[in-house]
């Protein structure tokens, strides 16, 4: 007999879909409460705008609602989910190309309040916080895309490298690789951009 409650004894996101999928309005709105944020920070660190990332979420959603009897349980919500996100995304990034205005630091302009805040900080960590989180937001907006999905699938989401697999249909040895590849690129932009941001603050 399926389960249709977690460990924590949460609704999983199958039965809620298999809900909606028989009209119920309600389970598909919980679905929306419990992935919107996550979903906006994967988009919004993807394409570097919080505009087309609240569009990509909120298309996102809109599809979910309209092909809801596309979904079949041998996939997991979430693994459905992000593949239409990161699919929206990847065409907002090539829309960007053909127009010839993409840049790779445009989420340095944008207004960042997707995390929530400690209120033990003080205001010097709440500034070297801000600064640290700009400066690895930057070198990951600088990986190609096939690096920087798989890295925020990974480092950022948390997803399990078989997920991702799913998520972006490439192998799971392409997975891992890349992750490894990208971690490697990471580290090499952080040095720069570390020691750059120390000697422009000295």
């Amino acid at each position: 007999m399926k389960k249709n409650t977690s460990k924590t004894g949460k609704i999983t996101d199958e039965t809620l879909i298999a809900r909606f999928q028989e009209g119920d309005v309600q389970a598909f709105d919980v679905l929306v409460r419990r992935y919107k944020d996550q979903l906006l920070n994967y988009v919004y660190r993807f394409v570097g705008s919080r505009v087309d990332a609240e569009d990509i979420v909120q298309e996102t959603f809109l599809r979910v609602f309209k092909n809801k009897h596309y979904y079949k349980e041998i996939a997991k919500f979430s693994t459905w989910v992000y593949t239409i996100a990161g699919n929206l995304a990847k065409t907002e990034l090539r829309r960007r190309k053909r127009r010839k205005i993409f840049s790779v630091s445009n989420f340095v302009n944008e207004e960042r309040d997707f995390d929530i805040p400690d209120s033990e900080r003080n205001p010097e960590q709440e500034v070297d916080s801000s600064i640290k989180d700009s400066i690895i937001q930057n070198a990951i907006d600088k990986l190609p895309p096939k690096f920087k999905e798989v890295i925020l699938l990974r480092d950022v989401q948390g997803f399990a490298y078989e997920e991702i697999s799913q998520i972006l249909n490439i192998p799971l040895g392409t997975v891992k690789s890349r992750v490894n590849r990208g971690r490697l690129k990471l580290q090499e932009d952080l040095k720069f951009l570390v020691e750059n941001e120390t000697n422009t603050r000295g």
